[in-house]
């Protein structure tokens, strides 16, 4: 499974973004996804997950309320809508996918990492 991050850039702290993840796998309904961040000099860390129907989503506390998680499988693509962007959401931000939803909160848990598309948000 081979995934493709886009949609980061450069935006003013309050506004939006949102990130797409494709991929041209076949397979890509079987999977959970998620996301996670870098920001420089930090280590990777979970931001959030949607199950392989939608039914069911995660996040991490300090994005609830500003990010939506989203997929359609039709287009083998998985979303992040980012709202109220904070200068602290600066970040390399990668797709990935795995078995279930709650577990991919672990990187130990991702099966495939997609390349990851950078969001810069200025004060």
């Amino acid at each position: 499974v081979q995934l493709q991050a886009s949609g980061g850039g450069l935006v003013q702290a309050g506004g939006s973004l949102r990130l797409s993840c494709t991929t041209s796998g076949r397979t890509f309904s079987r999977y959970a996804s998620g996301w996670f961040r870098q920001a420089p000099g930090k280590e990777r860390e979970f931001v959030s997950a949607i199950s392989w129907n939608g039914d069911n989503t995660y996040y991490t506390d300090s994005v609830k309320g500003r990010f939506t998680i989203s997929r359609d499988n039709a287009k083998n693509t998985v979303y992040l809508q980012m709202s109220s962007l904070k200068p602290e959401d600066t970040a390399v931000y990668y797709c990935a996918v795995g078995q279930f939803a709650f577990e991919l909160r672990r990187t130990e848990n991702i099966d495939y990492w997609g390349k990851g598309t950078l969001v810069t948000v200025s004060s």
